[in-house]
């Protein structure tokens, strides 16, 4: 058999400009990338990458935020409806003073949680002053003795008692701190109104609440920019005939 000479097909290969020729196009110099474009690339993939690990940053932030915010709030109502579920003893939460933000439940908390004899003769006065029939120190001792558990299951649920790793209590928020303001004194045919309050320590500074519980330098660092409040107002009006 004979073997047809192998030519090569010059046809589709671009020609090659000849020098002196006048042709500034050759595909053959214009092939690949440079090591400036490849070092432009990257910069601007990190700087994406960057602004991703912000964006991540700030999304954990505001999440840590809002569970935090939620926290509070479920024991802020915890105590609101432990008042109001036992309205006899009401006076007997009243622990905090308004103007100062002290004292509170919780976090470092040195407060001494009221006796029950203590609790049950102050609640007793305020009943016997508006009602003929006096009430009777059986009743006295039993509203004072549910307001003092009230406090100490409030206080642990401040410490973060509800869930627990290993030892560590981790069921509350930073910080966490709880208030009960007498706003307007119980009287005959005046209901009593208190402010009930929790206070926390948030990630990002902000203005300093107006409510002033937990308020107290190195509480919340160097100022109360971090401090966050939730707080609900609650009237107790006396029921009983």
């Amino acid at each position: 058999m004979l073997m047809t000479p192998y030519r090569k097909n010059t046809a589709l290969r671009p020609s090659i400009p000849q020098e002196g020729s006048g042709q500034a196009f050759s595909p053959y110099r214009n092939m690949g990338f440079s090591l400036i474009e490849v070092l432009v690339t990257i910069v601007i993939l990190l700087v994406g990458l960057l602004g991703l690990a912000g964006l991540q940053a700030r999304a954990l932030t505001a999440q840590m935020e809002s569970y935090q915010r939620s926290q509070a709030l479920i024991l802020l109502r915890d105590m609101a409806d432990r008042i109001e579920a036992n309205r006899n003893a009401a006076t007997c939460y009243n622990i905090t003073d308004p103007a100062t933000g002290t004292s509170y439940l919780g976090t470092s908390s040195t407060l001494p949680i009221p006796a029950v004899a203590t609790c049950a003769t102050a609640l007793k006065t305020i009943y016997d002053a508006c009602h003929a029939v006096p009430l009777p120190s059986a009743d006295a001792t039993a509203a004072a003795t549910t307001a003092v558990a009230d406090m100490n299951e409030w206080h642990n649920a401040l410490l973060g008692a509800a869930e627990t790793q290993g030892t560590n209590k981790v069921g509350a928020m930073i910080g966490a701190r709880g208030c009960v303001s007498q706003i307007v004194a119980p009287a005959c045919g005046v209901p009593g109104e208190y402010l009930v309050a929790v206070a926390w320590q948030g990630f990002n500074s902000t203005a300093a609440p107006a409510i002033n519980c937990g308020a107290g330098v190195g509480n919340y660092g160097s100022s109360d920019a971090l401090r966050r409040v939730v707080a609900l107002p609650i009237s107790i009006a006396d029921l009983l005939p």
